[in-house]
């Protein structure tokens, strides 16, 4: 199956900063469009030429910059590697978490899993702007497709990606500047300030709004949105709308749960789902972040994550790459999840030979234990297209994830599914990983806190981590630490403002309409 294009050329390049928010200029360092560039009608003449407009809405997930190997950065503060959404996002929902710690001491990297970041982080500061500049990639596609129904389709997958990026505005900002493609050009020098319930309403309204017109789980291109993507993000949405609204959504996650499970089959293998061949696994991943090695060359993206988790004496050729960068391996509380570490599990991942446990030192890749859950190597052994840039896709979205919402909404009093059906999800998910039905539960088994720790066996490394312990009040203060939470070796409580990160404090001095919550 084809993955979709990213096109080096983009014609989106003419149009990429149109609807930038103005506030964060200084820092994306945009340059003018030159007085005789062909812009608008003079480019945008055929399906193609607007199919690569919205190439860009996709590749902006993954590559850091316009042209090859994060060349021509998008964000001018900070390496076009390092600024990838997909690298960004990977280190903002697993290093804050006992899942994951990384031995680098690159700039203020080690502030995201001490949990002592600031408004002037340059990583948060990269993630903020990599998701406000996302909406304004979707917000040009969507601007400039209005009134035509021939391209109404590209529109739709425009904004089903754009409330993806509202939606990860608002787990980990709580707020911020908002932008549609009704402001016009000029007239958002001061983005007004969007609250957790604007935002949160504008997700619902607007998924809720072309769920219909989307197409089928399975009969678009391969990697682009449908109704999947967008039944995932409001499951997603309702199961946290007590975090933030404040109001529960139960039985919303259970509806959109079902929609998912009704449509998308388990792969019967774990491990097949983290290969180079994934993009074969569509019964059960909803949608992916796409890579493959000749066409989306990053050093951020999928190559950051399975060549930063290869080192000491992981063989990389075993991994399809041609070595490791000895930079993230898990923790002891992670590992702790799991019954053993020799693979009663089969989903525990673990590379103990020449690893310590416990971490003694951060910075040193040998202390903790190292995982292998991505590898740019195929179901049947093949090697990836490059031993550098890997084909392995990124399940942003996959099947079990919604079998364990459905399961958790259950427990907290959402109608529309019973206790019966959850258990037999969470066991389908359990014989997969352990071949068998020794690892089955029972209904007195199935407790929230069983579910937390589920999600961390079937999820680990798919960037729901930090989510999960904010819905359960564990992320921060509370009685749950882990290694190095708070900059401590044994770990400990930590304020709860780290629940969310700042908006850069060069934005708020930039756009009085901008404001911290209490603590930044």
């Amino acid at each position: 199956m084809n993955k979709i294009d990213y096109k080096t050329n983009y014609i989106m390049i003419a149009f990429a900063f149109l609807f930038t928010f103005a506030s964060c200029t200084d820092d994306l360092n945009t340059s003018p469009l030159d007085k005789d560039t062909a812009i608008g009608e003079n480019i945008l003449t055929d399906a193609e030429s607007y199919k690569q407009l919205l190439a860009k809405c996709y590749a902006g997930l993954i590559l850091g910059g316009q042209t090859a190997v994060d060349d021509n950065q998008d964000i001018s503060s900070i390496n076009g590697s390092f600024s990838s959404y997909l690298r960004l996002l990977w280190n903002h929902q697993e290093l804050p978490t006992d899942e994951a710690i990384c031995a680098w001491n690159d700039g203020n990297l080690r502030d995201l899993h001490d949990q002592d970041w600031d408004s002037s982080n340059e990583f948060v500061t990269a993630m903020y702007y990599r998701i406000t500049l996302q909406i304004a990639y979707c917000n040009n596609l969507i601007k400039l497709t209005t009134g035509q129904s021939e391209y109404k389709a590209f529109s739709d997958e425009a904004r089903v990606l754009r409330a993806l990026s509202y939606y990860h505005m608002l787990d980990m900002f709580g707020r911020g500047p908002f932008v549609t493609e009704e402001d016009e050009i000029g007239s958002f020098f001061f983005p007004e300030m969007a609250t957790q319930q604007k935002i949160f309403d504008y997700i619902e309204s607007e998924l809720t709004a072309i769920e219909d017109e989307l197409m089928d789980p399975g009969t678009n291109e391969y990697g682009r949105a449908d109704k999947g993507l967008a039944w995932a993000i409001l499951a997603k949405l309702y199961l946290n709308a007590e975090v933030y609204v404040g109001t529960s959504k139960y039985t919303e996650a259970i509806t959109y749960s079902k929609k998912i499970i009704d449509n998308y089959t388990l792969e019967s293998n774990y491990e097949s789902l983290f290969l180079a061949d994934n993009h074969l696994r569509t019964n059960e991943i909803i949608f992916p972040i796409t890579s493959d090695g000749n066409n989306t060359q990053t050093w951020g993206g999928m190559t950051f994550i399975i060549h930063s988790t290869i080192g000491g004496d992981m063989p990389a050729s075993e991994s399809g790459v041609d070595g490791g960068w000895g930079g993230n391996r898990t923790t002891s509380a992670f590992v702790n999840l799991f019954p053993d570490v020799d693979g009663t599990d089969q989903r525990g991942l673990f590379w103990t030979e020449g690893q310590n446990l416990e971490i003694g030192d951060i910075f040193n890749f040998r202390d903790g234990y190292a995982l292998r859950k991505f590898k740019n190597v195929t179901s049947n052994g093949v090697v990836g297209s490059s031993l550098s840039f890997p084909d392995t896709d990124f399940p942003l979205y996959r099947l079990a994830d919604f079998y364990l919402v459905y399961a958790e909404a259950i427990l907290r009093g959402g109608q529309g599914g019973n206790i019966g059906t959850a258990v037999g999800y969470v066991n389908e998910l359990r014989e997969r990983a352990y071949g068998d039905i020794s690892g089955n539960i029972t209904e007195s088994d199935l407790t929230l806190d069983f579910i937390l720790d589920e999600r961390a066996r079937e999820l680990y490394w798919e960037c729901h981590r930090r989510t999960d312990l904010v819905r359960y009040e564990k992320l921060t203060d509370g009685d749950y630490n882990w290694p190095w939470k708070g900059a401590v070796a044994g770990g400990k409580s930590t304020d709860t403002r780290f629940n969310v990160f700042p908006i850069p404090s060069a934005d708020i001095n930039a756009n009085p309409n901008l404001s911290n919550i209490s603590g930044y």
